[in-house]
C-alpha cells in the first residue's frame, strides 16, 4: 500500500508537471501570434505612407523586425523542442509508473491469497491437532484402564502381595511373567506325576 501511494504522489508530480510544460508551450504559441499580429500592424502602418518612403521604411522596419521575429521564432522553436521532448520523457515515465502500480498491486493480492491460503492450513492444522488430541486422550483413557486390569489380575492371583506403591511398567511385565512361569512349572510338574 505504501508503495502504491508513493507511486501514485510521483504521478501527480509529473502529470503536475506535464500540464505545466503545456500551459508554457500555449503561453509561447499565444505570444508567437501576437507577434504575427504587430508585424500585421506595422504593414498597416505602412500602407497611409507614401511610395518611397513606404518603401525605404518598410525595408528598414522589416529587416529589423524580421530579425527580431526570427530571433524570437528560433527560441520558441527550441523551447517547444524542448518541452515536447520533455512531455515525451514525462509520458513515458507516467505510463511506466502506472504500469509499476498496477504490478504493485497484482503482487499484493498475490500476496494477500497466499495469506489466505496459509491460514486456511493452519486453521485446518489446529483442527487435525485438536481431532489428534481427542483421540490421544481417548487412547490413553483406554491403556490407563487396561493397565489397571492387568495390575488388578496379576496382584489378585493367591499368594501375591498388593503393591504398595505405583508400579511401572516394567514391573508389571516383571509380575505378570513371574505368574506365567509359576504357571508353566506347574503345569510340567502335572505331566510328570502323570495327571491331567
Amino acid at each position: 500500500t505504501g508503495a502504491i501511494s508513493s507511486l501514485q504522489r510521483q504521478m501527480e508530480i509529473q502529470e503536475s508537471e506535464l500540464r505545466r510544460i503545456r500551459s508554457e508551450k500555449e503561453m509561447l504559441q499565444k505570444q508567437l501570434r501576437e507577434r504575427e499580429v504587430q508585424l500585421q500592424a506595422v504593414s498597416d502602418k505602412f500602407c497611409s505612407l507614401t511610395e518611397e518612403q513606404k518603401q525605404e521604411e518598410m525595408m528598414v522596419m522589416m529587416e529589423e523586425e524580421n530579425r527580431n521575429l526570427q530571433q524570437v521564432v528560433t527560441e520558441q522553436e527550441s523551447q517547444l523542442a524542448e518541452q515536447n521532448k520533455l512531455i515525451s520523457e514525462l509520458q513515458g515515465t507516467i505510463s511506466q509508473l502506472r504500469a509499476e502500480a498496477v504490478t504493485t498491486r497484482l503482487h499484493l493480492l498475490e500476496q494477500k491469497q497466499a495469506q489466505k491460503e496459509i491460514q486456511s492450513q493452519a486453521e485446518a492444522l489446529q483442527h487435525k491437532e485438536l481431532q489428534t488430541r481427542v483421540a490421544l486422550e481417548r487412547i490413553s483413557s483406554k491403556f490407563e484402564r487396561y493397565r489397571s486390569k492387568i495390575i488388578q489380575a496379576t496382584f489378585s492371583v493367591e499368594g501375591s502381595q498388593e503393591p504398595l506403591a505405583e508400579l511401572t511398567d516394567d514391573e508389571v511385565l516383571e509380575a505378570m511373567q513371574k505368574i506365567i512361569n509359576e504357571r508353566m512349572e506347574f503345569q510340567q510338574m502335572l505331566k510328570h506325576k502323570g495327571s491331567k
